[in-house]
């Protein structure tokens, strides 16, 4: 089983920039694909970014790309997203998942496991 614990959410202005964290629990995390998604009201979850077991393998959603960055660090168990030049529409639930098959990109029924998720606002 994978647990995983998000962090590092909160309020700041357009323009600014965040760095979220992802925690894992599992044995085996080097062997699990990791993403990102993000919620916002009214709408379904989207992703992100992702990243491969290895983290040889990076993808960003059209959106995001050039403004933010997912990393991990197998030793620690931990993936992080940086999120600059944040725009309002950028505003949600942020959301890090894991997939058994170290998979890069994916919709979010390709996700096993899930955080339960940190806020995101930027204000205009």
């Amino acid at each position: 089983q994978v647990q995983l614990e998000e962090s590092g959410g909160g309020l700041v202005l357009a323009g600014g920039s965040l760095r979220l964290s992802c925690a894992a629990s599992g044995r085996t995390f080097r062997n699990y694909g990791m993403g990102w998604f993000r919620q916002a009201l009214g709408k379904e979850r989207e992703f992100v970014a992702g990243i491969s077991g290895s983290g040889t393998i990076t993808y960003y959603s059209a959106s995001v790309k050039g403004r933010f960055t997912i990393s991990r660090d197998n030793a620690k168990n931990t993936v992080d997203l940086q999120m600059n030049s944040l725009k309002p529409e950028d505003t949600g639930v942020y959301y890090c998942a894991a997939d058994l098959t170290s998979r890069w990109y994916g919709t979010a029924t390709d996700y096993e496991y899930w955080g339960q998720g940190t806020q995101v606002t930027v204000s205009s």
